[in-house]
């Protein structure tokens, strides 16, 4: 097993202004974030709140004037969701070049717009200005693993190994979550005690309080030293516990979690409930296949592969295009206070 990445210094100099257009939404702003962590530079976050016109427009309107920044200062400019796309779109053309453009996801307009385009390898576009990686881009980075590791929260470390973590989505466009959804992790959760783990369990902001009220049911004979479920008190102790755990469950409805328990090394078994899309379908069959995931089949097994880093390959592409055109550009102005 080759060396992890040491990104901890950045790919670009620190002097670097890293623009980030958030649209609110926390599945995109995680890729957007994670780029810009493995990038380093000195980084701002500015949140598009278009007019609801130009909302309901993008990405393929113009860009709400009101939400356009000072185009001459930011050396490289991220974006995510579709209502940032218009002002990402914008910002780059009013810089003439100097302001080296990343969209996350597909824009579905515009494409040659951008400088360039990451896209999930599942995606069917193409074009020269796309690059695709296997799994998204998000903030678990290597040095966070080994700091996690090195530093376990005491929530997590005061379980014995081994140690099982189930990362738990909930409800979304693509997938359901019903009561024999509900059953069927709660029995996961179960099963995974029988075989000897104690159990690490987070939800995110989308799962059902039904579900956390099945798996405490499930789990209710277990002491506190087998078992820990986060209430959301405290830090969420979620990359402790990826670090730090045998085996990880993880619930199909969100890519970013799925990537970001591959990004361990450790077993990733994932729990598809009801509903799915053919774009999550190629993903979670991609990943099969990469040797990472496997579907929970009632038993749970060990074996290992290469963890898997999208963001720093991610972020290694656009540091080396950028910095190539840089050389080849006069010094920038200086970002606005």
């Amino acid at each position: 097993m080759s060396a992890e990445p040491d990104i901890s210094s950045g790919l670009v100099p620190p002097d670097t202004h890293v623009l980030v257009l958030s649209c609110g939404k926390a599945g995109h702003d995680v890729n957007s974030l994670g780029i810009a962590a493995a990038l380093g530079g000195d980084l701002v976050v500015m949140q598009i709140r278009p007019h609801p016109l130009f909302a309901f427009l993008s990405p393929y309107g113009p860009a709400d004037p009101s939400q356009m920044l000072d185009y001459n200062w930011p050396d490289i400019i991220i974006a995510s969701g579709r209502t940032t796309a218009p002002v990402l779109r914008a910002m780059g053309a009013k810089s003439k070049g100097r302001a080296f453009t990343l969209f996350l996801q597909d824009p579905r307009a515009w494409r040659s717009r951008f400088d360039i385009i990451w896209m999930p390898q599942h995606d069917v576009a193409t074009g020269p200005n796309i690059i695709k990686t296997l799994t998204s881009p998000h903030g678990v980075r290597p040095r966070d693993l080994k700091q996690a590791r090195e530093r376990a929260d005491p929530r997590i470390a005061a379980l014995a190994s081994p140690r099982l973590a189930i990362s738990l989505g909930g409800p979304s466009g693509a997938h359901s979550f019903t009561p024999a959804d509900y059953e069927a992790l709660a029995g996961i959760a179960r099963s995974g005690a029988q075989a000897g783990f104690c159990l690490a369990i987070t939800p995110s902001r989308r799962t059902p309080p039904e579900l956390m009220q099945a798996l405490r049911q499930s789990l209710a004979d277990l002491p506190a030293e087998r078992c820990f479920i986060w209430d959301g008190t405290g830090e969420n102790p979620y990359v402790s516990m990826l670090a730090n755990s045998d085996c990880i469950v993880v619930t199909a409805d969100s890519v970013n979690m799925v990537g970001e328990a591959a990004a361990t090394g450790a077993p990733v078994y994932v729990y598809e409930p009801g509903g799915g899309s053919p774009k999550i379908t190629r993903f979670l069959e991609a990943m099969i296949a990469s040797g990472a995931v496997r579907r929970f089949a009632g038993a749970f097994e060990r074996w290992s592969y290469q963890p898997i880093d999208a963001t720093h390959q991610i972020a290694s592409e656009v540091a080396r295009r950028y910095l190539a055109r840089k050389a080849s550009l006069p010094p920038k102005a200086k970002r606005p206070d």
